[in-house]
């Protein structure tokens, strides 16, 4: 079920800088976004970056500890959001990064918000067509994520 709803170019480009990794000096890479939490706009016709829900890759290990409990943190309680997160992860072979698309459908939060938010999250998907990775999550409780989310941390 179509939504009709529309992705605002804003979070169109942070999925492109986020995706590609084009920066290269240290003040650059500081400001590359390690996680970012999406909404829908106040009218629900356009998904939108909500305001001040970032991690930037140069907080982490400076004022953030452990990056994706931080994220995890950021989420509400009691309303549904999408959200990127670059996830960094160790096999046998090497160190690798996927760029991680949730959709946060809380117990808390109220049905018409669920419904919205699972009918709109094609919108998203059909503007982020390169990513491999999508969540959905209700609840964080007893998950582990298969990535390293912060430096020197595995699960």
């Amino acid at each position: 079920m179509a939504s009709g709803v529309q992705v605002a170019d804003e979070v169109c480009r942070i999925f492109y800088d986020m995706k590609v990794r084009k920066c290269s000096t240290p003040e650059e890479i500081k400001k590359r976004k390690k996680a970012v939490i999406f909404c829908l706009s106040a009218d629900k016709k356009c998904i939108i970056v909500e305001e001040g829900k970032e991690i930037l890759v140069g907080d982490v290990g400076v004022t953030i500890t452990d990056p994706f409990k931080h994220f995890v943190g950021m989420l509400p309680e009691k309303d549904c959001r999408y959200a990127l997160y670059d996830a960094s992860f160790e096999t046998k072979e090497s160190r690798k990064e996927e760029l991680m698309f949730f959709l946060w459908a809380p117990e808390l939060a109220p049905l018409k918000s669920k419904m919205i938010y699972a009918s709109s999250k094609d919108a998203i998907k059909k503007k982020f067509q390169e990513f491999r990775c999508f969540w959905c999550r209700k609840e964080w409780k007893n998950t582990k994520c298969m990535c390293t989310l912060g430096p020197g941390t595995t699960s």
